[in-house]
């Protein structure tokens, strides 16, 4: 009797080409695949290239979304860097004096508070790009990328606007409009592919670790104070270890702000900046750009999982 159910059971097998076959098999076997699976490298930047209108459109309309409910609306876009540009000036500037020996303090100033700030908002913005956005990311499939890249397009577009006012500052100071001012663009768009992967990297890390929103503050009003934002950095250098001076000398948050003054100021020397210090910037630039890219790209299924 059981020889007979065995071969019956053996026959229904036989009938089904399926059996016996595990769901990983099973769903190769007909071209099933994990949703929201991470695509190869080449594939994924054609995807976010693609994609490209919607970062620009989600950008602008954020943009303009912060200030509908400020009865000033966009001017805070120039204001909010102004107002601490002021604060910093009446406590470093005046109360602790490290105006003394800086030609042009205020326009110095103004420069290093306004290169900062688009590091300092395009960190945080990123890192909390993934967890402030879970229901568009659940809801839609794009490439995750799109969400800490539009936010840097954010931060970039106010440092635009903060530009124009920066450059007024800098002709009412006394400065004089040079071919120096050219430089603008590239500095811009060096720090931006920087600020991109620094944005990509705090991303992904925000998205696995959320207390990290918290801590950023924190972390950046450090990296701030070493950056020369208020203070000449070369004051210190001078007498600091040679191992320290080269630190301080090679942080990217100095070199974007030093190469701007340069740009835009008469009165701060090529001197200040490190030799080869474009060569310096452009590999700041990408390593944090195509590195932060990468390590993005690596966790893409992860994003949005709960």
């Amino acid at each position: 009797m059981s020889t007979v159910f065995e071969q019956r059971v053996a026959g229904f097998a036989g009938a089904d080409p399926d059996a016996g076959l595990s769901p990983a098999e099973l769903a190769a076997k007909h071209g099933l695949s994990v949703s929201g699976k991470r695509p190869p490298l080449l594939k994924y930047t054609r995807q976010l290239w693609s994609r490209r209108q919607f970062i620009a459109s989600f950008a602008t309309a954020r943009l303009i979304a912060m200030y509908t409910a400020a009865k000033l609306g966009q001017v805070w876009q120039v204001m909010t860097p102004l107002l601490n540009a002021g604060v910093y000036y009446l406590v470093f500037g005046l109360l602790l004096g490290q105006s003394r020996g800086i030609p042009d303090f205020i326009a110095y100033l103004c420069c290093g508070v306004f290169v900062f700030q688009f590091t300092q908002s395009a960190i945080l913005s990123g890192t909390r790009s993934i967890t402030d956005n879970l229901g568009l990311i659940r809801a839609l499939h794009f490439p995750r990328a799109c969400l800490p890249i539009a936010f840097t397009v954010i931060q970039l577009q106010q440092l635009i606007f903060s530009m124009g006012v920066l450059g007024v500052i800098m002709l009412l100071s006394g400065q004089p409009l040079t071919f120096h001012w050219l430089l603008v663009v590239p500095i811009l768009l060096l720090q931006s592919v920087f600020n991109t992967g620094l944005a990509m990297i705090m991303a992904r890390i925000g998205a696995k670790t959320t207390d990290m929103a918290q801590l950023m503050p924190f972390v950046i009003r450090t990296w701030m104070y070493l950056s020369g934002v208020f203070w000449a950095v070369s004051t210190f250098t001078a007498k600091a270890p040679h191992w320290a001076a080269v630190l301080l000398n090679m942080n990217p948050a100095l070199i974007f702000n030093d190469e701007m003054r340069y740009a835009l100021m008469t009165t701060v020397p090529e001197s200040i900046l490190p030799a080869h210090v474009w060569l310096i910037t452009l590999a700041w630039a990408l390593l944090f750009g195509l590195g932060g890219y990468v390590f993005f790209w690596l966790s893409e299924e992860e994003y949005g999982r709960g």
